[in-house]
Parts: structure tokens; sequence; C-alpha cells
């Protein structure tokens, strides 16, 4: 057996050196101050605001335009195959065209500086036609109706439009307004008893007579001339100047001589436009005229009778009435027709330039911001072929009253007033 040799206890010194060599350790080793520490702050998710709601895209407003509706004799069922123009019609065609062009020329104008319009053409081919335009949604939607042309198809038309305020142009027809009775119709064209006023008034407040012959051929049509003719003498002259009739017979104006005066002016009407008796007539007072100092007031037709020659007239001092004078050594009047010439490559009619003078008038007066195109009393207006003057007449619309006085000078017609 082997034995194990014991292993010799520790002395008891050997426990100090332990102990003195732990306190040497711990001396040496460096000290760690704990420092508190602030616990961090647990990040949170955000908290999501609430989206404002992002508006639609505002549409911005659509343009303000103002509808007008054209009404011209087109007869445009005459081109479809197996018909055709009759002289008449194509003459009316022609006519409504040409007004056409020259209205539009004026929207364009008025539309170049910001205004905006819808123009509607209609063809008022018959009373059928007509008819169903005055019921037609699109016509009596709109602002301004200009049309239709004659004073029959006028006639039709405003007896079923009643119930509108709508103004309702009669463009070119000088028909009286008594005829269509009817509240809105605008008439442009001034009727004969205008004329008959203008040539008074300017009786009375220029040539100054005493006395006014009025030389009838005995046709009662031209009452409507000689009437208020008288009328308005009488009035603005409170009957100081003498109206007198005569029924001239073959030209004999013999009768008439012990009235005469030969230190002032004799001032005649002659109110008729027939042929035969004019002829005569003038004649007589041209053999008259030699002996005393004559001035003549015609009828407004007279403007258009080849028959009736300048010298004579000159030799006359004839005055007639006019609402179409247009002079072509203007400016604006030979501005109007470059430009109407550049747009439709012809030159311009009378019926063009009445349709520019009128649209003009009217485009401007709706670009306004208002409704002054319902109020054309309070706006007149100087155009190329004539000027706008407005009367609002009880039941029956407005008239343009403005006419111009035209005298036969160096072999034609110029205007005094």
């Amino acid at each position: 057996m082997t034995s194990v040799r014991n292993h010799r206890p520790l002395l008891s010194g050997n426990k100090w050196f332990i102990l003195v060599l732990a306190l040497v350790v711990g001396a040496c080793s460096p000290k760690v101050r704990t420092v508190p520490v602030a616990a961090k702050p647990v990040p949170t998710a955000p908290v999501a605001k609430p989206e404002k709601p992002i508006p639609p895209p505002v549409k911005p407003p659509e343009p303000k335009f103002s509808v007008v509706s054209l009404i011209l004799p087109l007869g445009l069922d005459k081109l479809v195959p197996g018909q055709s123009y009759s002289a008449a019609a194509l003459s009316k065609a022609n006519m409504s065209a040409e007004y056409y062009q020259g209205f539009k020329l004026a929207l364009d104008s008025v539309a170049g500086q910001g205004a905006n319009f819808k123009l509607q053409v209609f063809d008022s081919k018959d009373d059928a036609a007509i008819h169903s335009l005055a019921q037609n949604p699109q016509v009596k939607n709109g602002d301004l109706i200009v049309g239709p042309i004659f004073p029959e198809d006028i006639r039709i038309f405003a007896s079923m439009f009643n119930y509108s305020r709508k103004p309702i142009v009669s463009p070119l027809s000088p028909a009286s307004p008594t005829l269509f009775n009817n509240q809105n119709i605008v008439t442009m064209t001034p009727p004969l008893e205008y004329h008959a006023k203008g040539a008074a008034t300017y009786t009375v407040n220029k040539l100054r007579p005493k006395k006014v012959f009025i030389l009838n051929s005995g046709f009662s049509d031209e009452k409507l001339y000689t009437a208020p003719f008288k009328r308005t003498i009488d009035s603005l002259s409170k009957r100081k100047i003498q109206v007198v009739p005569f029924t001239v017979v073959r030209g004999n104006l013999t009768p008439l001589v012990a009235q005469l005066n030969n230190k002032v002016e004799n001032v005649f009407l002659v109110p008729s436009t027939k042929q035969a008796f004019l002829m005569v007539t003038l004649k007589s007072l041209d053999t008259l005229s030699r002996k005393f100092p004559v001035t003549l007031f015609g009828h407004p037709n007279w403007e258009k009778f080849a028959f009736l020659k300048a010298n004579l007239l000159q030799r006359l001092k004839t005055h007639i009435t006019s609402t179409d004078n247009i002079d072509y050594k203007s400016p604006e009047v030979n501005t109007f027709i470059r430009i109407y010439r550049r747009a439709y490559h012809t030159d311009p009619t009378d019926f063009a330039i009445k349709g520019f003078d009128e649209g003009l008038y009217f485009a401007q007066l709706m670009a306004r911001e208002d409704d002054s195109y319902r109020r054309v009393e309070q706006n007149d207006f100087i155009g190329l072929h004539n000027s706008f003057h407005f009367e609002k007449k009880p039941g029956l619309g407005w008239v343009n009253t403005h006419v111009d006085i035209l005298r036969y000078q160096d072999f034609e017609l110029k205007p005094v007033q």
C-alpha cells in the first residue's frame, strides 16, 4: 500500500498576505464613480395631423357673350336640286348677304376689343318659317333679334313675340311702327312722317319764310307727308307762317302769282313722286323762279329719280331729306371700305354699310356691363350712312327720328344740316 503525503497546512501568515494583496490591488485599481444617468425618453411614433382637404380646381368663369339672332330672307330652300331663284328672290338673297357681311364685320370689330358675341342666322323664307322662328328657343333665349326685313314679315313675327321684352330691330324698312303694335320694335329707318317733320323744322328755323306753298297732285297718299309737315310748321311757328295748299292742274301756277313776294324766299313743298306730274310742275316752277326767289322741298325719294335733272333742281334750290347720306370722300367711309374689301374681296353696298352701322351700334351697347341696348333712347350714334336719335313711343317701341337735310349744289346733293 502506497501512502500519500499529506499537504502541509497553510500558515496563518498566508491569510494576511492575501488580504494585503487584495488591498493593494484595490488601491491601485481605478476608482469608478457611478453617475446617475437620466433615462432617455422612449421615442414615440409622431401623431399624424389631420390633412386639410384639397379644394377642387377652380373652373374659370365662362366668358359672358351676347346672343344676336339675324332673321333674313336668304331663300336657302332655292338651293336644293330642282329649285332656282327668281329675280326677286335673288335680289332679296343678295341684299341679305350684303347686310349680314356688314353686320358681322361690326361684331368682329367690337369683339376685337374684348367683347363676346354669338351670331345666329335664320332664313325667313315664308310665313310658316316666320311663325316657327317666333317659337324657336334659340331665338327666344337670345339677347337681340334683328329682322325680319319686310313690313309684313315683321308684323307676323312681332304679333307672336308680344310676350317678350327683347328688342326686335326693324333694320331696313321705313314702315310706321303703328303697323306692328309691339312695344319692343326698334325702327332704324325713319318713317316718312319724320322726313316731313325734319323738312318743316329746317324751314322754320333756317329759312323763316312768311308763307309755304304745298303743291299737291291730288293723290291722297301725299297726305302722309303734308299732314305732319303742316302740323310741325304750325307748332314751331305758332301759326305765324302761313301754309297754303294748292292743287296743281297741268302745271298751271298762275293763281299763286298774286301771293308771291319778289323780295324774300318763296318756299314750296312738292310731296309727289309721280313722274308726269313732276315733269310738268317743276318746269312751271322753274319759269316762275325767273321772277321770284324760289326754294323747293321735295320728297325724299327724289334722290332715286334719274328723270329729275340736277341742273333744274339746282336752279330751284331744291332740298330733300335723306337717311342714306354716305360721304364717300370721308376718311371713315374709306377706312371701312378698305377693311370690307380685305374681308370679303368686294366693295360694300349701301346694305352692307347699313348692316355695319347697325351692328356697330348694338354691339357697342351690348359690350357694356348694363342693359344699354334696351334703352336706345338714351344712346345717340353717328354712323357712316345715317345717325341714330331714338324717341320712345308708348306701345310702339323706339323710332329713329334723325334725317339729314341735303341741297343740290355743284350738281350734286350736299348736306346743309
